[in-house]
């Protein structure tokens, strides 16, 4: 069975340095979504990048950088969205985070 709708895609960019609680952050958004119920989150791990400071932030061996990009991906209804929201103020204290209206094919069995 397959069905169309319509839902938000939140995409949330750190790096993987930041913590919330002692844990990192992507882990604390990731359980953070799954308490709220969101449909799903999804954690992409950069391996080359740049943020507000213009440093370069790179997987190499030679830069040894400890400070790599990370993405937060979730898909859900914009109300579900909205949920997670105040946690991100709370939690998010460098980064950006980005929103937008996405169609969604979901494919379900039966």
């Amino acid at each position: 069975m397959k069905r169309l709708e319509k839902n938000v895609l939140v995409r949330i960019y750190f790096g993987e340095s930041d913590h919330s609680k002692g844990h990192p952050l992507y882990e604390e958004i990731v359980k953070k979504a799954r308490e709220l119920n969101l449909a799903g989150a999804t954690v992409l791990h950069g391996i080359l990048g740049f943020g507000a400071d213009s440093r370069m932030h790179s997987s190499r061996v030679l830069s040894l950088s400890d400070d790599l990009p990370v993405i937060v991906e979730i898909i859900d209804s914009e109300e579900n969205i909205r949920k997670i929201i105040p946690f991100l103020d709370e939690n998010l204290t460098e980064g950006i985070v980005t929103m937008e209206d996405v169609q969604v094919i979901k494919y379900r069995r039966g």
